[in-house]
């Protein structure tokens, strides 16, 4: 049963609401008292759509792959289609392919079976930092004549609609949310494609955007660096 959390003002800032999706009840047992010990409120459940249903309560999910109704990898999917939510794979799939596919399916990080409690918290609190911006984003950007809508992830340019997709606007949206800083591949990759490392794909989409928008100069290449929204 999902216990209420205490209101945001009476939390520390590191402690957070944290759903497990563990089937091995024992060593999901053993993991929330871990927790609970840490300042963490934590609820568990065993499958995959339990798991969907309670999300929408947890600031973070920490979830075994191996569940008996959906794959985990598909549960992942599920929860970074439906927003932001930091997730954690926890699980005893160790090879290099099983990581790899776990990240591509939307997992912030993952940890292999046996780990220790110091490793896990260390990596919640990293995935947490990346996931909680220092500042708040305005629901409108306006660079000229460029508007990003963040609510309704729409593009304008001139007041002419830029048919974007959901990758496209989150560079775009990443890039307009600095507008006077250079922002490096690697963090594009961790905010945008969850740390998967690719230099084709920033390029690829970098490319489409700025035929999108009409021009190279609203997208500058820094050379060794990374990326910078232009003044065309």
């Amino acid at each position: 049963m999902t216990r209420p959390a205490p209101p945001l003002g009476d939390r520390s800032a590191s402690a957070w609401r944290v759903l497990v999706a563990e089937t091995d009840t024992t060593q999901a047992d053993t993991l929330i008292r871990a927790l609970q010990r840490h300042g963490h409120d934590v609820d568990h459940v065993t499958t995959g759509h339990d798991t969907l249903r309670t999300l929408e309560q947890a600031d973070l999910l920490l979830i075994d792959l191996e569940l008996p109704d959906l794959d985990g990898l598909e549960v992942c999917r599920r929860v970074r289609a439906a927003g932001p939510t930091p997730v954690i794979a926890v699980t005893a799939r160790g090879t290099e392919l099983d990581r790899v596919l776990g990240l591509q399916a939307g997992a912030d990080d993952y940890l292999v079976k046996p780990y220790g409690l110091p490793e896990l918290l260390a990596r919640m609190d990293a995935v947490m930092r990346r996931a909680q911006p220092t500042t708040p984003t305005p629901p409108v950007i306006i660079h000229g004549p460029l508007r990003i809508d963040t609510a309704a992830r729409h593009v304008t340019l001139h007041g002419h609609r830029i048919d974007v997709t959901r990758k496209e606007f989150d560079l775009l949206h990443l890039l307009a949310s600095h507008p006077d800083t250079v922002i490096p591949r690697k963090r594009i990759m961790q905010q945008v494609w969850g740390d998967i490392w690719s230099r084709r794909t920033i390029d690829t989409h970098v490319s489409s955007l700025r035929n999108k928008l009409g021009t190279s100069d609203w997208i500058l290449t820094v050379r060794g660096v990374g990326f910078q929204l232009g003044h065309p």
